[in-house]
């Protein structure tokens, strides 16, 4: 089968900006714009929206105030809100909001880290310290009456400490994960592969793709957390898709903007995610249905920089979906130079008034019936 005739799998997106984004970005930023961004975010048609982390103000400023801000946001009906907790403490704070908070569907899993270095400055744990915690996870998910279960591994590609991992040792551990659920009586139905530090790679994400199928051909969902310091994740998405088909859920996470990072993994904001409006872009440039009003969603985006304070790195926001049909571009539109000026795509002419333009008449062209004049241009 090829590409072009390929039958993809049905694609989840966990908006990750409030979360991912906001935890690398200022501790500065008021609730009151978070507030903003989040609201903006719910009206796009994402259907899961991370609001942020209960964790300690000490060492992530930035979520000091989540409290507060679920407290004040406005939930739309339709979208899951859900939230990172990586302790008790942190899941008895959640679950003083829920609702409109809601478990995340993911729960419960085992998970390890492939780098022991990675996890013990991000957790203060070690690898063997999570490994050990497996069964306490799978006990409470029996006296919970869990039916299913995931298995996950974070760092899966590399480590900017150890190197890359490869895909034997990927499947070594999430071997161990599913033999100790499956001897408990719960069913493993999704695998989770974290990328904190960005080194995945398109080819090696293929063949990992492949290997789960082969590996376990009942487990229908993957879930991939990929992070794009290197440029690579949107790629390696793309070969996720391509290398599960229609039996299958995909699950991206991604970031409005591209923001995200963690403190601890050595990029900063440089290690970013996939810009959810980009994302929304290429899934509906390969007719995969997402509910998202891409419009909405660069709204958003354009939004978030206003709230950080600095440019993000989404392309959708800056350069406009494929124009098509009415939003086809004038024929004799005129220089277009700066970043200001190509959001034409949503502002039309005032966005590049006073722009040089050569042409002394109307262009026209027999491949376009309408004149494509500037002056048309609504």
């Amino acid at each position: 089968m090829t590409r072009e005739n390929h039958r993809y799998p049905k694609v989840e997106i966990i908006e990750e900006g409030m979360r991912e984004g906001m935890q690398i970005e200022s501790a500065d930023i008021t609730v009151e714009d978070k507030l903003r961004l989040l609201d903006a975010l719910s009206a796009t048609g994402l259907s899961t929206i991370v609001v942020g982390s209960f964790v300690s103000p000490k060492w992530t400023p930035q979520m000091a105030q989540v409290d507060d801000l679920v407290d004040r946001f406005t939930p739309v009906p339709g979208v899951t809100y859900t939230a990172l907790a990586l302790n008790e403490r942190g899941r008895e704070r959640m679950a003083e909001h829920m609702p409109p908070l809601s478990q995340s569907s993911e729960l419960p899993r085992t998970l390890v880290h492939l780098c022991d270095v990675f996890v013990r400055r991000n957790t203060n744990r070690s690898q063997q310290q999570e490994i050990d915690e497996w069964p306490a996870v799978i006990e409470r998910a029996l006296e919970a009456g869990a039916r299913t279960a995931g298995i996950a591994v974070n760092a899966a590609w590399g480590s900017n400490w150890l190197g890359s991992f490869d895909e034997a040792y990927r499947m070594e551990m999430l071997e161990r994960q599913y033999a100790l659920w499956t001897e408990a009586g719960v069913r493993v139905d999704r695998i989770w592969l974290g990328d904190p530090m960005a080194w995945n790679v398109p080819n090696v994400v293929a063949a990992q793709m492949l290997a789960l199928r082969k590996r376990w051909p009942d487990v229908k969902k993957v879930h991939l957390h990929l992070h794009d310091a290197r440029g690579t994740a949107l790629l390696s998405a793309y070969e996720a898709l391509t290398n599960l088909t229609d039996e299958y859920t995909l699950v991206l996470d991604s970031s409005v903007g591209g923001m995200g990072g963690c403190p601890y993994g050595g990029h900063g904001r440089m290690t970013r995610m996939i810009p959810t409006e980009d994302l929304i872009d290429l899934l509906h440039e390969l007719g995969i249905p997402t509910g998202v009003d891409l419009g909405r969603l660069i709204e958003a985006a354009l939004l978030a920089e206003e709230v950080v304070g600095h440019s993000l790195w989404g392309h959708v926001s800056k350069a406009g979906p494929r124009p098509r049909g009415d939003q086809l571009f004038p024929m004799d539109l005129p220089f277009i130079e700066t970043e200001e000026q190509a959001q034409h795509f949503r502002l039309g002419p005032r966005a590049y008034e006073g722009a040089l333009s050569p042409w002394t008449e109307p262009i026209r062209s027999p491949a376009r019936p309408d004149t494509g004049s500037v002056n048309e241009r609504p």
